[in-house]
């Protein structure tokens, strides 16, 4: 199964490590340099613009940012696991 995390980007649920609230984010300073690090991987895709996103979507591939709240990607990917299991 799939989860769709904005725009036309859906990611696979078993890659999924991570779905954080930007908020929360924000106030992290190990977190920010998590962010840091990934983008000057060139691992990070931007599916908003970081002042725009309302999550973060960590994979084992990428780090998305996404306009959809936390709560909203929590809940799909809850449906998710539920029908795997």
């Amino acid at each position: 199964m799939f989860l769709h995390i904005g725009s036309d980007v859906m990611v696979a649920g078993k890659e999924i490590i991570a779905i954080l609230n930007m908020e929360t984010i924000r106030k992290g300073e190990a977190t920010w340099e998590f962010l840091s690090i990934a983008e000057g991987e060139r691992r990070v895709e931007a599916v908003v613009p970081k002042n725009k996103a309302k999550s973060v979507v960590i994979t084992d591939r990428k780090v998305y940012f996404s306009p959809i709240s936390s709560n909203t990607l929590r809940n799909r990917s809850i449906a998710f696991w539920m029908e795997e299991a």
